[in-house]
């Protein structure tokens, strides 16, 4: 049983900065009630969060948005995270980046770039992140990257409508000299939810990017490390989502609250506490939003009988809350959970709607609207 007093330090941090992106893409895992940008956090705030959270034990700082570049102060705010022992990743768009800004951010200290990719053409790209001249642009932050020296790292959400372009974007990462690729199959939280129609991959579809990446581990061992996040409402049973709530990382919003997922604000009767009333070490170990599902203890059967209890903790309690309306339910992912049926319904239901137009992810402080 992990308890607050049990809990080991979390690993990994990661750090929304701010909400604000250029892209608009319609599987974005920010909530759809975004935080403003007078709402964000301070430099000088940032700063002192970064040192609590290497003091308490964390080794590695994802910084995200949005897109973090929309910061002013981005340069700073690696060198407060490098002076404070952390290994920075930021995880990108490349909007917002120039050679300069890059190369100011290697002599801050970044430690590597995480860059996204959201088609291998301009056509795909730039219709699913909704900024035409995006792609070009991505492609000259690509090469100035490789120039400086950064360890990169593509990261490839793929959907019904790109999923026949992985066997390129596994081209594209070894032609870009990658060290790692992320495969990640669409997950559905935040606008992703809103837009299954449009993303949902087919059974089929979900099979045969298994085989490809099975194909590729075996090819590209030892030149290319790649991630795999399969289909989630075409598994046989849910993801170990975070590690297990509460045991390996935690998310701190644009606005300073501390979430133990990025997706922990859809679940309503959690309270999430905020860094500026709050020590982020109190907040991972005693705060009630981390310890209502850390552990075992909470769950329900069938998880508490499961001898896979402790592999998939149940899977994501996010996921719960949306299809079955209980956080503490079984995923409904999982083979044995009374509502696997109806979800794989659910999953053809979507996968079938083949034109299904996007609902584009708004600006924060916008009214989103759904495409004609």
């Amino acid at each position: 049983m992990t308890t607050a007093k049990t809990a080991p330090p979390p690993i990994a941090m990661l750090a929304e900065l701010t909400h604000r992106c250029p892209l608009s893409c319609p599987y974005c895992s920010n909530p759809i009630e975004m935080a403003l940008q007078e709402a964000e956090l301070s430099t000088e705030t940032w700063t002192r969060v970064f040192q609590e959270a290497a003091d308490l034990g964390v080794l590695q700082l994802h910084l995200s948005g949005g897109e973090p570049a929309s910061r002013r102060d981005l340069t700073d705010l690696i060198a407060a995270a490098q002076k404070a022992g952390l290994y920075t990743n930021l995880i990108t768009s490349g909007i917002g980046l120039s050679e300069k800004r890059l190369r100011d951010l290697d002599a801050a200290g970044l430690d590597h770039i995480q860059l996204s990719l959201q088609g291998t053409d301009a056509a795909m790209a730039d219709e699913i992140g909704g900024y035409r001249g995006g792609f070009d642009r991505k492609m000259k932050v690509a090469d100035w990257i490789t120039k400086i020296g950064f360890p990169l790292t593509l990261n490839a959400v793929l959907h019904r409508r790109n999923l026949h372009q992985l066997p390129d974007m596994l081209k594209m990462a070894e032609t870009m000299g990658a060290r790692r690729i992320e495969v990640a199959t669409v997950q559905f939280h935040g606008w992703a939810l809103k837009n299954r129609d449009a993303l949902m991959p087919t059974l089929e579809q979900a099979k045969e990017t298994t085989r490809i990446v099975t194909e590729a581990r075996l090819r590209l061992k030892g030149r290319l490390v790649i991630d795999y996040v399969s289909a989630d409402y075409h598994s046989k049973y849910p993801k170990r989502c975070m590690g297990g709530w509460g045991s390996t990382g935690l998310n701190v919003t644009p606005d300073g609250q501390v979430l133990p997922c990025h997706a922990a604000q859809t679940i309503p009767h959690l309270t999430f506490d905020r860094v500026q009333d709050r020590p982020l070490a109190d907040i991972w170990y005693n705060g009630s939003a981390f310890n209502a599902y850390r552990g075992t203890d909470w769950m329900a059967e069938p998880c508490k009988s499961c001898d896979r209890k402790t592999v998939d903790f149940g899977g994501c309690r996010c996921q719960a809350m949306a299809l079955v309306g209980d956080a503490s339910a079984t995923d409904p992912v999982c083979q044995k959970s009374p509502h696997n049926a109806a979800l794989q319904a659910q999953a053809n239901t979507h996968a079938a709607h083949d034109r299904a137009s996007f609902f584009y992810r708004s600006a924060p402080g916008k009214t989103p609207a759904p495409t004609e």
